[in-house]
């Protein structure tokens, strides 16, 4: 009897493993990305995602750049959040969708008061509901001492 319960049980778990190999996946029926295949999308597009702030000295070690972008696609751009890779750098963003075909850009402050001088490379990354919803802009320099 034990046999038979067993011999029972295996054949279960196995026509239960083809009867669901043989259906259709759930996910294979939705975008992985997550991105509308509808006409109507925001493309967030930066005229540079890399900027080179130079040699300077660390007591000017306060230094400034915006990357502009526009909104390539056909839908609203909203820029959920910008975050920088370090504490040193400081992304500023608007909160306010941006509409097809206007500009944008994101503000970064870099300050390397009281860190180590010499080479430096921060990462910010930008989320947004663009179909290329993750952008990452490089801001790079070199410090000298005093």
């Amino acid at each position: 009897m034990k046999k038979f319960l067993l011999l029972f049980i295996a054949a279960m778990g196995m026509s239960l493993g083809i009867g669901a190999q043989s259906k259709k996946s759930v996910r294979s029926e939705i975008n992985p990305t997550g991105v509308s295949t509808a006409e109507n999308y925001a493309e967030i597009k930066f005229d540079t995602l890399r900027c080179n702030l130079g040699v300077f000295p660390e007591s000017d070690a306060v230094r400034k750049y915006s990357f502009k972008f526009t909104n390539t696609g056909t839908a609203p751009l909203i820029i959920n959040q910008a975050f920088a890779s370090c504490g040193c750098t400081i992304p500023e963003f608007t909160k306010d969708p941006i509409k097809p075909g206007e500009k944008g850009k994101i503000d970064v402050t870099y300050n390397g008061s009281g860190i180590m001088p010499g080479r430096f490379s921060k990462t910010i990354t930008v989320r947004s509901n663009a179909r290329n919803r993750i952008v990452r802009l490089v801001i790079e320099g070199e410090m000298t001492e005093k």
